[in-house]
């Protein structure tokens, strides 16, 4: 397959996050508006682009009350941060190989520091409309503090409101341009 230029399919793609909250349980969510630019070979991803935009206002954790806390300055600042952005800086990918690590410069409200995902390529074939697909998964860590996400409460029994670890998700379904 040669180098050439997707789409991504968000209808069936996801940005999912998972946070610590009050030491043991996890809030999960999701960003529901993103999209982005790919241009790679899923043979050779050593030399893929990719550029993904979320729309911060688009967060979604199932709970209204704490997605209104999650668009306020205490968090993303969404009426001054509307984005978040990530763009590779480096793949690396041996070619055959399913599994690569995805580097990175990831910005959240305006801090711009680099990440490693750790990714697997899932595949490639034609759905029944006669459309070339690709799949892949990437997941990684980051601190929310080192973006400027510092807002937490201490809990009486001890500890935090709200863990500093991210575990994130992406479930990414591209469909050639």
């Amino acid at each position: 397959m040669a180098k050439r230029n997707w789409n991504i399919d968000t209808s069936h793609s996801e940005i999912l996050f998972t946070v610590r909250h009050m030491v043991v349980a996890k809030v999960r969510g999701s960003f529901k508006k993103w999209g982005g630019t790919v241009e790679l070979d899923p043979e050779n991803l050593a030399d893929a682009k990719v550029a993904i935009q979320i729309d911060a206002a688009s967060i979604d954790t199932r709970d209204e009350k704490r997605d209104g806390h999650l668009r306020s300055a205490d968090f993303f600042d969404v009426e001054r941060f509307k984005e978040l952005r990530f763009e590779a800086t480096r793949i690396d990918a041996q070619p055959g190989q399913k599994s690569f690590t995805l580097h990175g410069d990831l910005e959240i409200r305006g801090v711009k520091k680099p990440v490693s995902l750790q990714g697997e390529f899932l595949g490639s074939g034609k759905d029944p409309w006669g459309n070339l697909r690709t799949f892949f998964r990437v997941e990684g860590k980051i601190n929310r503090k080192d973006f400027g996400l510092n807002w937490n409460q201490a809990l009486e029994m001890g500890g935090v409101l709200v863990g500093e670890e991210v575990e994130m998700e992406g479930n990414l379904e591209l469909v050639a341009a």
